[in-house]
């Protein structure tokens, strides 16, 4: 079953993937652009996406800027030392939880048979 997610996904998970996708590039990134990536784990939209980089943009977690592009200005985020800071937090504690619930799908189908008392 692979292709979109069927887990729903909260602002955290939403703005830790918007953070990892960001800091692939030093120089920053397009909107349109992060949203293809991120579309590749996370089923959503344009309109879903944007208001996440203006809340991280607040949070002090995204520079933005515009630059020319064909003619017309593109804006870009980039990642802020904050950014940067709450990114390691999230993958942090995405390391932890993902071992804890890949130790219970991979133990799930071995039922241990219960400690006699002696």
């Amino acid at each position: 079953m692979r292709g979109k997610m069927v887990f729903n996904t909260g602002a955290a998970l939403l703005d830790a993937v918007v953070l990892a996708v960001v800091s692939k590039e030093p120089e920053g990134t397009y909107g349109y652009r992060i949203t293809q990536e991120v579309r590749q784990v996370i089923d959503l939209s344009e309109s879903t996406l944007y208001p996440v980089l203006r809340r991280l943009q607040r949070d002090g977690c995204l520079d933005v800027y515009d630059r020319e592009y064909s003619g017309r200005n593109r804006r870009y985020y980039r990642l802020t030392d904050v950014g940067r800071s709450r990114l390691a937090a999230y993958r942090e504690e995405w390391k932890s939880y993902s071992e804890r619930i890949t130790g219970i799908f991979e133990g799930s189908g071995e039922e241990k048979p219960p400690v006699a008392a002696e």
